[in-house]
């Protein structure tokens, strides 16, 4: 197992199918949440993933700002169902927050979560802006990470 990190345009072909097929095995199939998984921001994102046997065992994406804004976000964090309860959460989020203070300039990171996963992303020292809210009928809440 090996963690990988590129830009869109260093994927290959192969990487990006199997980042893809996961999150929509995960975010589209097994939360039956019908939406619009391909959403356009792939190509200006920085993909990391943890790699096993050519198969994708969990990954997140970094998303840049939105026009003047100076918040960059973690976003699309997925574990397998294979790899999950062994540290492989703890170890993306380590992972894309190291990331984000290693290559932008920024004073803080953003994530819309699941409302049940408050708590996990709370131990990585984000803090609620929002209360929850549905996002494609999943309860979500917004969190903010000061660097």
């Amino acid at each position: 197992m090996n963690w990988k990190e590129k830009t869109y345009e260093q994927l290959t072909k192969e990487e990006l199918y199997s980042i893809l097929k996961l999150r929509v095995e995960v975010f589209v199939v097994e939360q039956a949440c019908p939406y619009p998984e391909i959403d356009g921001r792939d190509p200006e994102c920085l993909h990391i993933w943890l790699e096993d046997a050519g198969s994708v065992a969990a990954y997140c994406r970094i998303v840049p700002p939105v026009e003047d804004h100076n918040s960059y976000s973690i976003g699309r964090v997925i574990v397998h169902k294979d790899y999950r309860g062994k540290g492989t959460a703890r170890e993306l989020m380590d992972k894309a927050i190291q990331a984000v203070e290693t290559n932008y300039n920024t004073d803080h990171i953003l994530l819309s979560g699941q409302e049940h996963l408050r708590g996990f992303y709370a131990s990585f020292g984000f803090e609620e802006m929002t209360g929850v809210y549905l996002e494609d009928g999943i309860p979500h809440v917004d969190m903010k990470k000061n660097l």
